[in-house]
C-alpha cells in the first residue's frame, strides 16, 4: 500500500524544503491505530515545522501537521475501530511524529478523540488546534470569574485562527468583545464575526507606556506575546484574567508587578499541545454546541499538500487570516 505526503527534507547545508512523494506504508512510524486522513489544518507552528524556522523538527525526512481529521483505517487498540472517524491535535504530532500534511498516519490511540457529535471531520479541522486553544482559553478565563457582565474582553491577534475563533465564541456567549489586529484590512470580517470594535495594532503599541495605564479590560485572550502582552497587563481591570496562548509577536515580557500587586491581575498560560483525554474531550464537546462553522464560513478556505509550504511561509509572515484547511487527498 502506498500513499501520498507532503515529505519535508533538510540537506547538507541546512537549507530545508517540502515535496509531494508517494511512499510505501512501512515508511509509516510506529504506532497502534492507522488512520486514512481525511482533513488537516494549517497552523502557525506548521508554518514554523514546513519552513524549518522554529527548529522545532529535529528528525527529517519529515511529515508535518499538527492536526488531522479522518478514519481509523485499522487498530491495535481495542478503544477504536475500522471506520470510526477520529481527531487528533496536539501530542507534538508533526514536530517530532509524522503528521497530518499526508493520506495517512500512524499514531498512538492516546491522541486521538473520536469525532465529537455534531461536527463533521472537516467541521473539527476549522475547529483544529485553534479552536480547541480558544475554547481552553474562555474556559480558563470564566474559570477565573470573567462574565459577560465583567466588562469588555480584548483579543489580539484576532485575524488568525485562534484570535477570530475565540471571537466568534466570546461573542456567542455574550461578551463585548474587541478584536486587536495587525491587518486593518479584516475589520469587516471580524465584526461580522462578533467583535464590537477593532483595534489596530500598531496604534495601540505607539501609546505611550505607563506602569499602570487606565483600566479597560475584564479578561484578554493573548495571542501575540511579546510587546503586546507587555502593554495589554498594564491595561486589564481590578481582579481581571490574561489568557496567554500565542508568541507570534516574539517570545520576550516586558512589565512590572504592578497590574499583579496593585489590581489583583492574572496571567493564565494556556497550553492545548499536552491536554489529558478528559479535558480534551469536554473542550471539543463544548465546541461542538458553541462553535458556529457557517457564520464562519468566509474566513475558511481549502488547499491541496502541494500548496502548503506557500500558505506556511504566508502563515509565518502574518499574511493568513481566519482557517486554512489541507486537502490530502
Amino acid at each position: 500500500m502506498t500513499f501520498r505526503a507532503l515529505v519535508t527534507h533538510r540537506d547538507a547545508d541546512g537549507k530545508v524544503s517540502s515535496a509531494v512523494e508517494t511512499l510505501d506504508d512501512d515508511r509509516l512510524p510506529n504506532g497502534n491505530v492507522t488512520v486514512d486522513i481525511a482533513w488537516a489544518g494549517l497552523n502557525y507552528k506548521d508554518g514554523l515545522c514546513v519552513t524549518g524556522a522554529g527548529g522545532l523538527v529535529r528528525n527529517y525526512p519529515h511529515v508535518c501537521g499538527i492536526d488531522l481529521a479522518g478514519t481509523v483505517r485499522d487498530s491495535a487498540d481495542p478503544r477504536y475501530t475500522a471506520g470510526q472517524p477520529v481527531v487528533l491535535t496536539g501530542w507534538r504530532v508533526g514536530e517530532t511524529h509524522w503528521g497530518g500534511f499526508a493520506e495517512r498516519a500512524r499514531v498512538d490511540a492516546d491522541w486521538l478523540v473520536p469525532l465529537p457529535e455534531g461536527l463533521s471531520l472537516r467541521d473539527t479541522m476549522i475547529v483544529g488546534t485553534a479552536g480547541l486553544t480558544a475554547m481552553l482559553a474562555i474556559n480558563a478565563l470564566e474559570a477565573h470569574g470573567v462574565a459577560p457582565a465583567s466588562g469588555e474582553v480584548l483579543v489580539t491577534g484576532a485575524a488568525g485562527g485562534v484570535g477570530s475563533i475565540a471571537t466568534a465564541m466570546l461573542a456567542k456567549l455574550g461578551y463585548t468583545v474587541v478584536a486587536l489586529s495587525g491587518r486593518p484590512q479584516q475589520a469587516d470580517a471580524l465584526k461580522a464575526l462578533g467583535a464590537t470594535s477593532v483595534l489596530d495594532r500598531g496604534e495601540f503599541l505607539a501609546q505611550p507606556d505607563k506602569p499602570l495605564e487606565s483600566a479597560r479590560w475584564a479578561g484578554v485572550v493573548d495571542c501575540v506575546g511579546g510587546p503586546v502582552l507587555g502593554k495589554l497587563l498594564r491595561q486589564v481591570r481590578y481582579g481581571g484574567a490574561v489568557a496567554a496562548l500565542g508568541n507570534a509577536g516574539g517570545i520576550g515580557l516586558e512589565t512590572n508587578v504592578l497590574p499583579f500587586i496593585l489590581r489583583g491581575v492574572t496571567l493564565i498560560g494556556i497550553d492545548s499541545v499536552m491536554q489529558p483525554f478528559a479535558a480534551r474531550v469536554a473542550a471539543w464537546e463544548r465546541l461542538a454546541g458553541l462553535f458556529d462553522v457557517a457564520a464562519y464560513g468566509n474566513m475558511v478556505r481549502e488547499i491541496g499538500l502541494e500548496d502548503v509550504p506557500t500558505a506556511a511561509a504566508d502563515i509565518l509572515a502574518g499574511q493568513v487570516a481566519g482557517r486554512t484547511l489541507v486537502r490530502p487527498r
